[in-house]
Order: structure tokens, then C-alpha cells, then sequence
């Protein structure tokens, strides 16, 4: 039986490529947007076009436009002004579902107790209000995977990865929620990702296949102004490969937190990785350990089968 997933992304070109992918090797149960890479309207219709692009049929609901804290300050030049720059995408042939994205992750929740993975790949504030809705929504919850945070270097600020500092509040919240979680950070997924060759391997294949390797074709040169990178980071299917192909990423249980009041560290996940007890808790720990935090990634392997992934639509 394929593993129930349900996206709650900012769609960004990483974002578009895990949609894809969970639809093929998952059965994907509805997507919802949050504000992040771009506004609201922006991620919506983003997410909106890849579904029609590539035919899914997939109920979407509309999300958050704001943090918890304050409001959103930027939209993320890599991923252009559109926020998934780059090709022209097909319209979208359907509006989002008329529930809020809130209501809409406790409803499927609800509705698939216990079987539901939960694809958090954006800031998490949509989540987080559903936690606090719904005090049952966690434990209705197979699992949380989450595309954010880093055990290392962050992107936006020195220690901070952009989708926890969004909204770290919102982040706080999840890891606190008490649902399993696995955390594919910053440290992993920046080192994952499609280069030149893929891009032209997309560029050869079908319709679908073409519309990414433009899109990804704009997101590497991005990539390369900007950091000085030869591939373009897939940061976001990094949380759903596990799921369909094991053993491409490997884990670490530690306890995860989110710093909230630093000066210089607002938003960064501070994960003890030191080493654990059979019990789950560092010698000197900060608490038990509520996450599965990535460590490591298969990085070739990976990306070779997110590609022919994306080249088996016709």
C-alpha cells in the first residue's frame, strides 16, 4: 500500500519537483500553501500550475500569508520574481478548495488517522495553527517530515535555514508537538542536487520533463550567481524520498529545538547530536530525542532517481 502524503509547501522549483515526485510514488492526498519563497497568491498559483501541468488531480488549499510574529519580509530571488521563474507554465485549470489550509490539514488528518505523513517544505505556520486548533491533529499524525532547519551552516542568516526562520515560532511549535519527525536539514540538502547533465537529460524528455528543466535550467544558474554552486540544491524532495526509496538518506535520533529570542541566532535549530544513551538522551542532553535529523544523503543516487522520476511522465 502506498504511503498517504500531504504537502503543505511555498512552491519554488525544489517544491515543484517533490510535488511530482510524491505523485508518482505516493498516493498524494492534497497539497497546501503557506507564504515563503514568494506571497501567498504567488506559491498558490505556483502549485496550482505544476498539478495541471502534469494532470494531477489533487484537492489544494490555500494557506498562510504571514508568520506567527510579525510579517513576511522577503521573497527569495533565487526561485525569481514569479517565484518558479523560468518556463512558461500552463494556467492552472482549477481554483484552491474553498477550506482554509488549517481546517483542511485537520480535516485529512481526520480523515486518514494514523496513516497520514504529513510533507512540511515550507515555514511551518500553517502547521502550527493546526496544532493549536485541533489538540489532536499530531497524534492523528503517521508523521511529520520536514524539509528545514540544519545541524550546521544555515542560508539566510549564519546558523538559520530560511524555511525555520520564516517562522520560527511556527517551528517551535511542530517540534514540540510530540509526532514523530524527520528533519532533512540544510546540511544535507544543500549538498543534493540536479547539475547541468540532469538538466539537459530533463531538456531531452517529454512535456512535463521539459517544463522542469527549464525551471531548473533558471534555478541553477541562480544557484551559481549567487553561491558559487555547480548544481541546483533539491532541497524539498529531500523530506519525501524516504518514503518510496530507502536507504538514500541516513538519520540520527537527537533532540531538536529552535532558538527564538538570539540576536544572532533567531531561527536556528539547535539539534544535540551528541552522543545518545539507548534511552535517547545526550549525556549532558537538552531533552529527549523527538527527531530523526539527517545526517547524510546518497547524493548521486538521489538525484538519478528524482530525475528518471521526472522524466517517466509522458
Amino acid at each position: 500500500m502506498r504511503t498517504k502524503i500531504l504537502i503543505d509547501c511555498d512552491p519554488g522549483h525544489d517544491d515543484a519537483v517533490a510535488i511530482l515526485y510524491a505523485a508518482k510514488h505516493l498516493d498524494l492526498v492534497g497539497v497546501t500553501t503557506c507564504h515563503g519563497n514568494n506571497t501567498i497568491e504567488n506559491v498558490t498559483r505556483n502549485a496550482l500550475s505544476v498539478l495541471t501541468l502534469a494532470g494531477l488531480v489533487v484537492p489544494l488549499a490555500q494557506g498562510c500569508a504571514d508568520p506567527l510574529v510579525g510579517r513576511k519580509a522577503l521573497v527569495v530571488n533565487a526561485h525569481g520574481k514569479s517565484g518558479l521563474d523560468g518556463t512558461d507554465l500552463p494556467e492552472p485549470d482549477r481554483a484552491p478548495v474553498a477550506a482554509h489550509a488549517v481546517d483542511f490539514l485537520i480535516d485529512m488528518a481526520s480523515t486518514h488517522r494514523g496513516e497520514l505523513v504529513l510533507a512540511v517544505i515550507g515555514p511551518a505556520t500553517n502547521v502550527a495553527l493546526a496544532i493549536k486548533k485541533e489538540p489532536r491533529f499530531a497524534s492523528w499524525l503517521r508523521e511529520i517530515t520536514v524539509m528545514g532547519g540544519s545541524t550546521a551552516l544555515g542560508n539566510i542568516t549564519p546558523v538559520a535555514e530560511y524555511n525555520v526562520w520564516c517562522d520560527p515560532e511556527a517551528a517551535a511549535e511542530m517540534f514540540a508537538c510530540g509526532a514523530p519527525i524527520r528533519m532533512a536539514g540544510y546540511n544535507v540538502t544543500s549538498v543534493t542536487g540536479t547539475n547541468e547533465a540532469d538538466v539537459n537529460r530533463l531538456l531531452g524528455g517529454g512535456r512535463v520533463a521539459r517544463h522542469m528543466g527549464e525551471l531548473l535550467a533558471f534555478y541553477l544558474g541562480k544557484q551559481r550567481d549567487r553561491f558559487g554552486f555547480d548544481i541546483a540544491p533539491m532541497h524539498d524532495v529531500c523530506a519525501i524520498v524516504p518514503y518510496a526509496q530507502e536507504g538514500l538518506i541516513e538519520y540520527r535520533p537527537c533532540h531538536v529545538d529552535v532558538e527564538l529570542n538570539g540576536r544572532l541566532t533567531r531561527g536556528m535549530t539547535v539539534c544535540d547530536l551528541r552522543t545518545l544513551t539507548p534511552q535517547g538522551r545526550a549525556d549532558r542532553g537538552v531533552g529527549e530525542a523527538n527527531a530523526l535529523v539527517a545526517i547524510r544523503t546518497e547524493a548521486r543516487r538521489l538525484i538519478d532517481h528524482v530525475v528518471a522520476t521526472v522524466l517517466s511522465y509522458s
